[in-house]
Parts: structure tokens; C-alpha cells; sequence
């Protein structure tokens, strides 16, 4: 037999106490009262009605699910990518309820056991694909619900309805690649990367830290490696002249041909700090490619992509970058870069 619910200030009041029990107790719906009875949010008895599991009346009227839907839609803001997200996750299992004290956060799922010790719980935030990802209101996401030791879930609603889920996290990148010291050497400029004929300096970059490739009996460097290994002092740089180029005058040459090159330049020395192996990332659409291991134990993990503070993307940008990156094996990771403050933030693909 179905339950009955009562339409009274765009909540839903469930008065029979086995019908209340049986949403609240098993089914996680709706909002404990006294007397035994529940109040459910709009989207909970559009949901429940839809799964024919309540009738709901209003002025001792029955409602018809198109009656409560257009009700829903003058009162919840983006409805419609609201109540397909909630009727997806609700109908995988996940008992999440509309998350009502926060703006960023549509659903917050119920506290479950991670390994039996700590309780573990879900935001979730619903976009359409037509809506704008801001970085910045992600960062902040982020720090509230890692503050509640939650995890961040973005669901995006397609024209079609259908679904695609992210797990978007702040990571804290680390590798296991030691600080080396290299002999010092000489590169000449040719354009867009700098060769190095000092075969033991070659050979020491390329085996200890996997810098540059081959060339001939040399090794060619990328402008952003010659750049790092020139401010260290470790290699000085000529043009094909003759003429020696200063670090200053090094990056004001790459500057034309790289205009982010401080961006990508700042990251780059962070990564190498925390202990990574950084190449180009190109050939898969990002900045770098990034190695917590030498090259022979293991593949590149992670997709760099340096962006600046407030930087914003389309959906459908974003859908391919995390795509290719899970095609290849690899993780995006969005490098923010504030002056010299550096936030990496993940999205991964996720299937709840």
C-alpha cells in the first residue's frame, strides 16, 4: 500500500507513523517531528512519488507528478539537474538528502564507515553542462568539506540527463626522486630548446632526474628544463652566435615564444621540489607530465595543467581533459598558481 504525504509550506508531512518509519528508518527520507511523524523536502516527495511509493495530497486534493513538479519548479532554483542527480544517486543506494545551509553544496550524502573507524561523508554538488566551472569557488569547496573530513563529489547533468561524476580533491603531490648534483655544462640555443654536447653532464641529467632526450651524442632540453638547470647554475646557456645569455636574458627570449612561462616555471620548481620527475605534457593536452618514481619503475601519474587564480572553463573542456587523462592512465591535476602559492586540485573520474 502506498504512503500519503500532505503539500504544507513546500514540505511534505507523512502523519502515519509505520509510513514515516519505514521512509525515515530504512529509507534515510525526510525530517523527523513529534508525533511520530516526518517532513519531507520537495525533492524527496517528487522522488518518492515518481518511484510510486506515496501519494500525496494538497487541500484534500491528490497531486499528479506534473502538479508537484511544476511546484518544484518555481520554488527550487535548477531543478530539473537537481532532482535527475538526486534520482540517479537515490536509486544507486546512496541515501543523500538536499544540503540546505550551504550554496555550493547541493546533497550531502548519510555518514558511512571507512574501514570500520572513521565515519566518512558525501557533498555533492550538481551542475548542468552548460554552467561554468569556477576554480576558485572549487579551492573553497574543497576547505569546507575537507574541514567536516568529507570527500567532494561534482555531478553533471547533460542535455540528455544523462550523468557524468567527478571526485574533485586537493592533493598534496609527492615523490620519491632524491636531490642530485650535476656537473656543471654548456647548451646552445636552437630556438625552442636548448642542446647540450657535455656527454657526461647529458648523461647524468638524463639517468638521474630523466631531464631532456637524446640528441646525437648530446641531450636537447625543453626551454622550461634549461631554464630551472640555468638558475641553478648548472648549465649556462650561449646562442648559436656565441653570445652568452644571462638567466634574465634566457627567460625574456622564452617569454616570446611562452608568454606563462613564470607560471609554468613556478610550478615546475615546486614539482621538482616535492620530489617529482616533470616532463611535457603535450601530447596529452597539458603543461607536464609528472613521474613520483624513476621512469623505469613506473609510468607517469599525473597530467599538469597550470592555470592562473580565477580561472574558469566550459564542462565540455574539462569532460575531455579528465577523459584523456583516464584514458592514458593518468590524473588531471589543475595547478592554481597564486604569486607563490600553488594549489593542486584533482577531478577523477568516479562511478558511485
Amino acid at each position: 500500500m502506498q504512503a500519503s504525504g500532505e503539500l504544507v509550506d513546500n514540505k511534505i508531512i507523512v502523519k502515519k507513523p509505520k509510513d514515516a518509519g519505514r521512509f525515515y528508518t530504512r529509507s534515510h527520507f525526510g525530517k523527523s517531528l513529534s508525533g511520530n511523524k516526518i517532513q519531507l523536502d520537495l525533492i524527496e516527495g517528487v522522488f518518492l512519488q515518481s518511484e510510486s511509493k506515496i501519494r500525496i495530497f494538497h487541500n484534500k486534493n491528490e497531486m499528479s507528478f506534473q502538479d508537484l513538479v511544476k511546484i518544484c519548479m518555481q520554488k527550487i532554483p535548477e531543478f530539473g539537474i537537481k532532482y535527475l542527480l538526486f534520482k540517479d544517486l537515490r536509486n544507486r543506494g546512496h541515501p543523500i538528502k538536499l544540503c540546505e545551509e550551504n550554496e555550493h553544496t547541493t546533497f550531502y550524502q548519510f555518514k558511512q564507515k571507512d574501514n570500520d573507524t572513521n565515519e566518512k561523508q558525501f557533498y555533492i554538488s550538481a551542475f548542468s553542462e552548460r554552467d561554468i566551472l569556477d576554480l576558485e569557488d572549487t579551492k573553497n569547496v574543497i576547505n569546507e568539506v575537507t574541514k567536516k573530513n568529507g570527500d567532494l563529489w561534482y555531478g553533471i547533468v547533460d542535455e540528455e540527463g544523462d550523468i557524468t561524476y567527478y571526485d574533485v580533491t586537493s592533493l598534496d603531490l609527492r615523490g620519491d626522486i632524491g636531490k642530485n648534483v650535476f656537473p656543471k655544462g654548456e647548451g646552445i640555443l636552437l630556438k625552442n630548446r636548448v642542446v647540450l654536447f657535455d656527454k657526461k653532464l647529458s648523461e647524468n641529467l638524463l639517468k638521474k632526474e630523466f631531464f631532456g632526450k637524446p640528441f646525437g651524442d648530446g641531450l636537447q632540453l625543453s626551454l622550461i628544463e634549461a631554464l630551472y638547470l640555468s638558475e641553478l647554475g648548472v648549465i649556462g646557456i650561449q646562442m648559436n652566435s656565441g653570445k652568452k645569455l644571462s638567466v634574465k636574458g634566457l627567460k625574456k627570449i622564452i617569454q616570446k615564444l611562452q608568454p606563462d612561462i613564470q607560471s609554468r616555471l613556478t610550478v615546475f620548481r615546486d614539482l621538482k621540489k616535492r620530489g617529482l620527475i616533470v616532463k611535457t605534457g603535450f601530447k596529452f593536452g597539458a603543461h607536464f607530465r609528472a613521474y613520483t618514481k624513476q621512469v623505469d619503475e613506473t609510468h607517469a601519474e599525473y597530467l599538469i595543467h597550470v592555470v592562473e587564480k580565477g580561472f574558469k572553463s566550459i564542462w565540455a573542456e574539462m569532460s575531455r581533459a579528465v577523459r584523456l587523462a583516464h584514458s592514458v592512465n593518468k590524473e588531471i591535476v589543475f595547478a592554481r598558481v597564486d604569486g607563490d602559492t600553488i594549489d593542486y586540485i584533482k577531478f577523477g573520474r568516479l562511478r558511485p
